[in-house]
């Protein structure tokens, strides 16, 4: 039985930018919806299919705007013997005075969370569950809001702790995560917070899919060009 169209797409990721490698100790961010619950059932399929000689541990940050995970993914994972933590994070309560709560606090408040349980016990890589579309849809938000040419990217060092940060989804568009998770029986849960102030974002994803026509093919063609660079037709 030939294996999902998804896990094609992680492997060739993981084979161009080398993100498992032998001995990995790898923190995997598990939100509890489809992104992050796709990525960690790859993880366990490829232990198992590939014997793979790297472990994984799925962390969950509890916050005071959602709760932890759903009870059926939490079923799931145990299904899956996927080993599982949870930590709680108050990002009201750290929120400096004179600032006013975003999804950005939130989200960077969270990263610096996996971060630090990740030096603390010895983890070398953290996992995280973006996708094609939101590399894409970060690109332009740079692109139009800062006038810089940046993005998520499938690796990145990081220069002041001995962690990597690995994005295994980012050849994978999001409709193919969506059709992946309804055969998973696990689509349909997304963030519990109550805020929601994330509009810039849906801004940049409007404005893809009017650039791309929703055309998986095009989304690919936009990631490969980050990689096909023509400096001497740059200004």
């Amino acid at each position: 039985m030939p294996q999902p169209f998804l896990y094609n797409l992680i492997d060739k990721a993981v084979f161009d930018y080398k993100l498992i490698e032998k001995g990995d100790k790898i923190l995997v961010g598990a939100s509890g919806g489809k992104d992050s619950t796709a990525l960690i059932e790859y993880f366990e399929n490829r232990q198992k299919r590939k014997n793979a000689d790297f472990e994984f541990l799925a962390l969950n940050i509890q916050t005071d705007f959602g709760g932890g995970l759903p009870s059926d993914i939490q079923t799931l994972f145990k299904e899956w013997n996927v080993p599982v933590k949870s930590i709680f994070v108050d990002v009201t309560g750290r929120l400096s005075d004179g600032y006013k709560m975003s999804c950005y606090w939130c989200s960077n408040l969270r990263r610096k969370e996996l971060i630090n349980f990740a030096v603390k016990n010895g983890f070398n890589k953290i996992a995280l569950g973006h996708h094609l579309d939101d590399i894409l849809e970060t690109l332009l938000m740079n692109a139009l809001n800062k006038g810089e040419l940046s993005t998520m990217t499938p690796s990145l060092k990081l220069e002041k702790y001995p962690v990597k940060i690995i994005r295994p989804l980012c050849y994978a568009g999001v409709q193919t995560i969506v059709e992946h998770s309804k055969k998973g029986g696990y689509f349909g849960w997304t963030c519990t917070c109550t805020y929601q102030d994330n509009s810039t974002r849906k801004d940049a994803r409007r404005r893809l899919e009017l650039l791309t026509g929703g055309d998986r093919k095009k989304k690919e063609r936009l990631f490969k060009a980050l990689k096909n660079i023509r400096p001497e037709y740059l200004p």
